[in-house]
């Protein structure tokens, strides 16, 4: 029986993406069972028997940077992302390397880039098999890493949203008529190209749940002051499940005018309730959103405006369903199924 280590430090904090990534996986291990391979999980030790006793679990220490986990009894190790300091140091142990985006050429320049490049290209040298979770991913991986013809496979994320039968209105929603985001509210995001859709329509709110303490949340509400819609714009901070469903389940739209993403998966999890998506027209976006989302290909107001109030007018019953199909083919167990098969081939 192969015995596979499967690497989740990002545990740590399970509310992030990659903590999600993590949880959603092993969650959908643990629904599986399987019976022919090994599962171990490696992660930290507040966490230890979180997907039940069937599995062996590794307790992740800081300290294994500097002395690692013997990794002689592993035929497999995986490593769930691509910044990961813990790699095996048997030669013999097969490393699957995932790969989820590579925003750093963005976020960083010159020197700092170049860093993070070469120490990415180090641990893909290192692997055996990478993992993408969208082509999009994939593509921008082979435009700037040397992948000495590895082979990658494109496993996507599945849809995360948990449904809650009895959700309740949270209470700083006290308007009927809104338009629905979430994610960190970053620069990235995008989401200032938003507030003109707000003064273009009076009686339209925004909301836009996620960790808001930077400095880019501060900007988009000093932005929305000056163009007369404060009282339209709402960041209720990060929400619970209940929270995210109803607001899911009850928004007139969902928007997503992000400007990179290596899958993007609040758009998933929109289409799953049938709603309107409107996204930008960059990186993954069209890929997970298909034909069934309405796309902004420029950022100029006006331009927004119409692409919005057109799609609104559009959207039909028999386009929510079609976006609620779409939405099918990305789960966690199609996720789940296609790893625990790679672990069996490599």
């Amino acid at each position: 029986m192969k015995r596979i280590l499967i690497e989740m430090e990002k545990l740590k904090n399970p509310n992030s993406g990659l903590g999600q990534f993590c949880q959603n996986l092993g969650e959908e291990f643990q629904q599986i069972n399987p019976q022919h391979l090994e599962l171990d999980f490696y992660l930290p030790a507040l966490q230890k028997n979180v997907f039940g006793e069937h599995f062996n679990y590794v307790k992740h220490f800081a300290i294994h940077k500097l002395f690692p986990v013997s990794s002689k009894i592993y035929d497999v190790w995986h490593c769930l992302q691509q910044d990961s300091n813990y790699l095996p140091t048997n030669k013999n142990t097969k490393l699957i390397l995932t790969i989820h985006d590579l925003n750093f050429l963005e976020k960083y320049k010159g020197s700092k880039q170049k860093r993070e490049l070469a120490a990415l290209q180090k641990r893909v040298k290192k692997a055996d098999v990478i993992t993408v979770i969208s082509k999009f991913t994939e593509l921008i991986v082979r435009e700037n890493l040397e992948l000495y013809n590895k082979p990658v496979h494109v496993i996507y994320n599945g849809n995360s949203l948990k449904t809650i039968e009895n959700a309740i209105r949270p209470d700083f929603i006290t308007f009927s008529n809104f338009i629905f985001s979430i994610g960190i509210i970053s620069e990235k995001k995008n989401f200032h190209t938003l507030l003109p859709l707000l003064r273009n329509n009076k009686q339209l709110h925004l909301v836009i749940a996620g960790n808001s303490n930077s400095s880019y949340a501060q900007q988009l509400i000093s932005a929305a002051k000056k163009m007369g819609v404060d009282a339209q714009l709402h960041l209720p901070g990060i929400i619970d499940d209940a929270s995210k469903y109803w607001l899911y389940k009850n928004c007139s739209a969902f928007v997503f005018p992000s400007l990179s993403e290596g899958f993007g998966l609040p758009v998933v999890e929109a289409m799953s309730m049938g709603k309107p998506v409107f996204l930008s027209y960059l990186s993954s976006l069209p890929e997970v959103g298909g034909a069934e989302a309405y796309y902004w290909k420029t950022f100029e107001p006006q331009s927004m405006i119409d692409v919005f109030e057109k799609g609104m007018n559009d959207f039909t019953s028999e386009k929510s369903k079609r976006s609620v199909e779409w939405a099918q083919q990305f789960s966690w167990k199609n996720a789940a199924k296609a790893y625990l098969k790679l672990y069996e081939e490599i």
